[in-house]
């Protein structure tokens, strides 16, 4: 019984750390979520439509450059500077998580 109680304790302890540390990491997904949306909302219509095909949707250049009317060359242009600017934006100190 004595073993029994202790196992008891131990899973009770462990139960309420895991609680806590759920509660950091939902806050810690809000902000960079919260981040990256004010980081998409800085770029142009153009690049964020080429950034939300190829990187959220999975289209590739050919098939986005069909949707947008743009040849693939251009698409791949758009969407190198877009993501330049997304890393200088995600990069800055007060950014950083």
């Amino acid at each position: 019984q004595m073993i029994d109680q202790i196992r008891k304790q131990k899973r009770i302890t462990l139960q309420e750390e895991f609680t806590a540390e759920v509660g950091i990491v939902d806050r810690q997904q809000h902000n960079v979520k919260k981040i990256l949306d004010e980081a998409l909302h800085k770029l142009s219509e153009t690049q964020r439509s080429l950034v939300l095909l190829k990187d959220y949707e999975g289209y590739n250049y050919q098939e986005i450059g069909t949707i947008t009317g743009l040849s693939e060359s251009q698409v791949k242009v758009y969407l190198h500077r877009a993501r330049l600017q997304l890393k200088t934006y995600l990069v800055r100190r007060e950014n950083v998580i």
